[in-house]
C-alpha cells in the first residue's frame, strides 16, 4: 500500500511500481528491507521501509490488503505495509545522479530499465554507492546536489530548510574545528612535553582493563574486602553450587586418583582438593568455590557457544545464565547471533578466577599454575594479576607440576600497590 507525500493521483492505473529488496538476504534485518518506485510522465517516486524517515504506523500497527476474485465471490487477505512514496525531483535528465545526491540509502541496481550499472560500495550499516554509465561523474552529482539545495531553499518543508541550514553550517565548522584542533594539539604537545602525554595514555590503559576485573574496593580495611566474594558469585549463584559441589566436597581418595589420571578437572582444582577442610562448613564452601573455579576455567576454553548449556546439563541454570551474560560477547555471523568468548572476555574470566583463587588460598595464588590452566602467555596473567593491584613475587612451584622451580605468586594485601599500565601496552609509536 502506498501514499503520496504531494497529493493524490488522478490516473492510478497508468502507474508503473517496481519493488527492489536487499541482497542480503541472510542477514536478519537486512532481509526485510524495501524500496518501492514509481515512475509517471512527469516525476518519479521513491518509498523504502527503513531509515529515519519511514512510517511508524508500520511497527505500531498490522496491515493487510484484500483481493476479491469476483468470479469465486472469495478474498483472499494478504499482510501489508505503507510506502510514503516521496518525489524525486530534478531540473535535467540526469536523475539517477540526483538519487545519488538525495537518497544514500539504497539497494544496488534500483533502476535496470535505465541501463545503470551499479558499484556497491558500502559503508557503515547500509549505505551504498552507484555508478551509472549515463552520468558524467562527480559534476553531475555536483551539479545535483545544488539544484537540490536550491529546490529545497524555494520549496522545501521548514524542517528540510533547518537541515540544510545545519549542513552548511557544518561544513564551515569542519575546517575551523581541523584547525583549531590542530592548533591545541600543538599547544598541549609543547606545554606538557611527549613524557606527560605517553603517561596519560598510560593512566587510560589502566582503566580500560579496570572494565573486565571485579569490583575493587580501595578503602577496604581488609584483603577480604577488596575484593568481595558477593561480586564474585552472589548469594542465589552461591546457594545453587551446593548440589553439583557435592561430588567435590565427599570426594574419596580413589575418585581423586582417578580424576587426576583422567585429567577431568584442572591442575589448580586437583591440588586444592588434597587440602580440604575436615570442618563440613569449610569443607562445602572450598569445594563449592572449586567446582565454579573449574567450571569458569574450562569455559574460557570454548570459542564459539553454540549450545544453550554450553557447560552440561550438571551445571545449574543460574550459572550458565551467569556466564553466558558476563563472560561472552554477541556478534553475527552466518544469518544468525552468536555468542563468543574474545580475547576481552577471556581477560575477563582470568580476573574473576584469580580473585577467586585468592579468596580460596588465604589472598595468595600460584600465578603460573592457573597460567598453564587458562593456557594463556604468562605476560598476559602477570598483565591482569598487576592490574588486580598483586604483588607479584617468584616462588617455587609444587614439585611435579611444569616449571615447578620458577613460578610466579600473586598476594593481595593492603597498602595496595600504585596502577600500572599493562607491559604489552606501554610500547607505543614515539610521538613527533
Amino acid at each position: 500500500a502506498v501514499r503520496f507525500a504531494n497529493g493524490k493521483l488522478q490516473h492510478p492505473d497508468s502507474l508503473r511500481f517496481t519493488v527492489y529488496r536487499n541482497r542480503d538476504m541472510a542477514h536478519p534485518r537486512k532481509k526485510h528491507r524495501r524500496i518501492l518506485v514509481s515512475e509517471t510522465e512527469r516525476l518519479c517516486y521513491v518509498g523504502h521501509n527503513f531509515g529515519s524517515e519511514v512510517m511508524k504506523c508500520n511497527s505500531l500497527c498490522r496491515y493487510f490488503v484484500g483481493v476479491l476474485d469476483k468470479n469465486s465471490g472469495q478474498m483472499e487477505v494478504y499482510n501489508a505495509e505503507i510506502f510514503n512514496m516521496q518525489p524525486l525531483l530534478s531540473g535535467g535528465r540526469c536523475w539517477e545522479s540526483q538519487l545519488l545526491g538525495c537518497f544514500v540509502l539504497l539497494i544496488p541496481a534500483l533502476f535496470p530499465w535505465h541501463g545503470a550499472r551499479t558499484t556497491v560500495a558500502v559503508e557503515g550499516a547500509h549505505s551504498v554507492g552507484f555508478v551509472s554509465p549515463g552520468c558524467t561523474g562527480c559534476f553531475n552529482v555536483c551539479f545535483c546536489l545544488v539544484q537540490m539545495d536550491l529546490c529545497i531553499e524555494a520549496f522545501g518543508t521548514s524542517k528540510q530548510k533547518r537541515a540544510l541550514s545545519s549542513r552548511r553550517m557544518n561544513a564551515v565548522g569542519n575546517d575551523i574545528v581541523n584547525t583549531a584542533v590542530t592548533k591545541a594539539a600543538a599547544n598541549v604537545i609543547d606545554a606538557k612535553g611527549v613524557t606527560a602525554l605517553m603517561q596519560d595514555m598510560a593512566q587510560d590503559d589502566v582503566q580500560n582493563i579496570s572494565a573486565f576485573l571485579p569490583p575493587c574496593h580501595e578503602d577496604a580495611d581488609r584483603p577480604e574486602h577488596i575484593y568481595k566474594f558477593e561480586d564474585i558469585l552472589s548469594p542465589a549463584e552461591y546457594e545453587a553450587l551446593r548440589v553439583p559441589a557435592a561430588t567435590l566436597a565427599n570426594i574419596t581418595a580413589e575418585e581423586m586418583a582417578k580424576r587426576a589420571e583422567e585429567r577431568s578437572h584442572c591442575s589448580f582444582v586437583l591440588e586444592e582438593l588434597k587440602f580440604l577442610p575436615t570442618d563440613e562448613k569449610s569443607r562445602d564452601h572450598k569445594a563449592r568455590c572449586l567446582w565454579f573455579l573449574d567450571t569458569l576455567i574450562k569455559f574460557s576454553h570454548l570459542k564459539v557457544i553454540k549450545k544453550k548449556h554450553p557447560m552440561g546439563p550438571e551445571c545449574p541454570h543460574i550459572i550458565s545464565r551467569k556466564l553466558m551474560k558476563n563472560f561472552t560477547s554477541m556478534t553475527y555471523n552466518d544469518g544468525s547471533i552468536q555468542n563468543l568468548i574474545s580475547a576481552s572476555m577471556k581477560a575477563k574470566i582470568t580476573a574473576y578466577v584469580i580473585a577467586l583463587a585468592l579468596h580460596i588460598n588465604n589472598f595468595q595464588t600460584d600465578l603460573t599454575v592457573l597460567q598453564n590452566d587458562l593456557k594463556l602467555p604468562e605476560s598476559r596473567i602477570l598483565d591482569i594479576a598487576k592490574a588486580l593491584r598483586l604483588r607479584v613475587s617468584k616462588a617455587k612451584g609444587v614439585p611435579g607440576l611444569e616449571n615447578d622451580q620458577n613460578h610466579k605468586l600473586g598476594t593481595l594485601s593492603l597498602p595496595l600497590p600504585v596502577q600500572k599500565a599493562p607491559e604489552g601496552q606501554r610500547k607505543r609509536k614515539k610521538m613527533n
